[in-house]
């Protein structure tokens, strides 16, 4: 088969996600093209998948709709593996392939910036190198516009594909690579915004995994674990499926002319729902996402969160909240996923701000004069005592903590913190009204400081169990 298919990044996630869908397509007739694979970083990646010809097992592990789900399947979409840093003349001239048709990423949120200064004939950054290929295949096909490319980000920032557009832009007004080629990205290249969302956690215990490989036959160092559930939600119309023809009748693909609606139920509901149970699952004795919904008190605490406060506050049809709320419950309830605590308690600053703090604002916008939403505000008071590094009653006086998480506020906010207890209700109102927090300040909801402070004071005392008695 042709490559027809451009792909920076060779991570798991990738490799569970879009390959995937390729893959099915390939497997069931609907697609005819394969990838060809961009490694950025020497991970070894690179050298496994060219020794096997681009093939790996996939490992689905789940609730699906008619019970649990461990299968094993192999993914043979991708044909080659190529280095940026050490083949960068070849990856460009991939660009001159007339039968290319698409180009998926996934380099981290950090990807999606640019370096200054940045070397057009070396280029270090991702718009950077995009920008130099692209440039080389306008050149190369005489600027036709039916040589442009689809360029599928599946990096987790909000409107990814306008934002990789923009940065291309920039830097090709950098590279004075004229007017021209910029006339040629604006009307021939199309950047969609896409949301990703799947589940894909490293790989279990060693016995296990031993077990697998006997299983399969051999040791398969690219193995990729995932959960069933898959959602890649494309800005687009019917003309984008006419062009990606794998797009097409593919379970989990959503072509829609704006994401926006699952860009929100995702963020506010999976990831804002983690970021403020993750610190009371915590308190409560608890390790993983599967121990927090297998504690009675927890798991009740998080449903009536999600009903509750988060969905009803959405900007959506709320018709669709409910369905979306009951997958999410099961996803978390998945008996293979053992999604640590503590690695989702890190950066929570920052995920609060983008996940739980524009839901705030919608319930304040329904909810004016308040009260303050319970619940929230209990994950938030959760928030306060895991940052200073407490899980215990008796650290709370202590100059030192003894769970630190990395957060990039970690420091500000245990050099502000009151040992002096009368002073606590000050702290967490200079703390909710610090807008390099928040982007905005919380002490305008009415209740909002107040109900976190007393539940502060609470866990401070008693610890959470009290709290989570009475949701």
């Amino acid at each position: 088969m042709t490559e027809k298919i451009l792909q920076f990044g060779t991570g798991r996630f990738l490799r569970a996600f879009a390959d995937c869908f390729i893959d099915e397509a390939i497997s069931s007739n609907r697609y005819d093209g394969q990838i060809v694979m961009v490694a950025s970083t020497p991970s070894g990646r690179l050298e496994l998948f060219n020794h096997k010809n681009g093939r790996y097992h996939l490992w689905t592990r789940g609730v699906g709709p008619d019970g649990l789900i461990n299968t094993l399947s192999s993914v043979n979409a991708v044909n080659r593996v190529m280095s940026a840093n050490t083949q960068w003349d070849e990856v460009v001239r991939l660009g001159e392939n007339p039968h290319l048709e698409a180009v998926i990423s996934n380099t981290t949120e950090v990807g999606l910036s640019l370096l200054e200064p940045d070397d057009l004939s070396l280029p270090k950054s991702f718009p950077g190198r995009l920008c130099a290929l692209l440039y080389g295949r306008a050149k190369y096909f005489d600027y036709s516009p039916s040589k442009g490319l689809v360029v599928l980000p599946c990096e987790l920032i909000e409107q990814n594909g306008n934002l990789l557009r923009t940065l291309i832009t920039k830097q090709a007004t950098r590279w004075q690579l004229g007017d021209q080629f910029l006339n040629w990205l604006t009307h021939s290249v199309i950047f969609c915004n896409t949301l990703v969302d799947r589940i894909v956690p490293g790989l279990p215990e060693e016995t296990e995994l031993e077990n697998t490989y006997l299983q399969l036959g051999y040791r398969d160092e690219l193995l990729t674990v995932c959960e069933p559930y898959r959602l890649w939600a494309i800005e687009g119309d019917s003309e984008l499926q006419e062009k990606l023809v794998f797009l097409q009748n593919a379970g989990g693909i959503v072509v829609t002319p704006d994401i926006e609606p699952y860009r929100i139920r995702k963020v506010r509901i999976l990831n804002g729902g983690h970021s403020l149970f993750v610190p009371i699952g915590f308190l409560a004795g608890c390790e993983t996402v599967l121990d927090s919904m297998n504690h009675p008190n927890v798991r009740r605490f998080v449903e009536s969160l999600l009903r509750d406060e988060i969905g009803p506050a959405l900007p959506v049809n709320l018709d669709t909240v409910p369905p979306y709320i009951d997958e999410v419950l099961q996803r978390w309830q998945n008996p293979y996923m053992h999604h640590r605590l503590t690695d989702i308690m890190m950066q929570s600053t920052i995920k609060l701000r983008h996940r739980v703090v524009p839901t705030v604002v919608d319930y304040y916008d329904q909810h004016p004069d308040g009260p303050a939403p319970k619940l929230i505000s209990l994950g938030f008071a959760g928030w306060f005592y895991s940052m200073r590094g407490f899980r215990n009653a008796d650290e709370v006086h202590s100059h030192s903590s003894s769970y630190p998480f990395p957060d990039d506020y970690q420091e500000d906010f245990n050099q502000r913190w009151p040992f002096d207890k009368l002073l606590l209700r000050k702290f967490v109102d200079s703390i909710l009204s610090d807008e390099d927090y928040w982007g905005t300040s919380l002490t305008v909801f009415p209740g909002f400081v107040e109900t976190v402070h007393r539940y502060l004071q609470t866990i401070i005392n008693d610890g959470v169990a009290p709290l989570l008695n009475d949701t």
